[in-house]
Formats: C-alpha cells, sequence, structure tokens
C-alpha cells in the first residue's frame, strides 16, 4: 500500500466530470460523461456531425433537433438510474 500525499499538480480532489448535454426543445438530457474536458469535447463533435446528417430528416419527420454542449457536472448531480444517451437514439424515439 503507498502512502498518501498531496495530489500532483492538477489533479482535483472533487468529483467534477465534464458532461456532453443533449437538448432538444425545451428537454435536455445528459448524453455521456468524461473525466476530461477536451474528451467531451471530442464526444460533443461527434455527436452534432451524427445529427448534422439526419438533420433534414428530422426536420421533414417535424422532430427537433439536439443540439450539444459540454458542462462541469459532479458525479452526485447525475440522476440514480442515469445511462448514457445513444448518438443516434433521437432516430428511434430514445431522445428523453
Amino acid at each position: 500500500m503507498s502512502p498518501v500525499g498531496p495530489l500532483p499538480s492538477g489533479a482535483r480532489d472533487d468529483d467534477t466530470l465534464w458532461a456532453v448535454i443533449a437538448t432538444a426543445g425545451r428537454k435536455s438530457r445528459v448524453a455521456n460523461i468524461y473525466r476530461n474536458r477536451m474528451a467531451a469535447l471530442e464526444d460533443r463533435a461527434w455527436r452534432a456531425q451524427q445529427v448534422a446528417a439526419y438533420e433534414d430528416f428530422l426536420r421533414r419527420s417535424k422532430q427537433p433537433v439536439p443540439h450539444y454542449s459540454v458542462a462541469p457536472i459532479r458525479r452526485t448531480d447525475l440522476p440514480k438510474a442515469w445511462t448514457p444517451l445513444p448518438a443516434l437514439g433521437f432516430l428511434r424515439g430514445q431522445f428523453i
């Protein structure tokens, strides 16, 4: 067992994570969580690219087009039954 010492420079002692937030209309949901902001930004960009590919279809079928953002979140703020949101889940009516 190694001794417990001070945290390395840049390490955080709290449970803050980075969340990719999906918003469609007035509803929002945490799509996924990451330990660092860069990974969350990459996921947000990928999800936005997937939505852009189906945007015309969504508009023609009068579905709200989801938008994605990144925000810090604490693990304790996640709903108890939270599960990651599939990027194309909105096509199967699984957005929220």
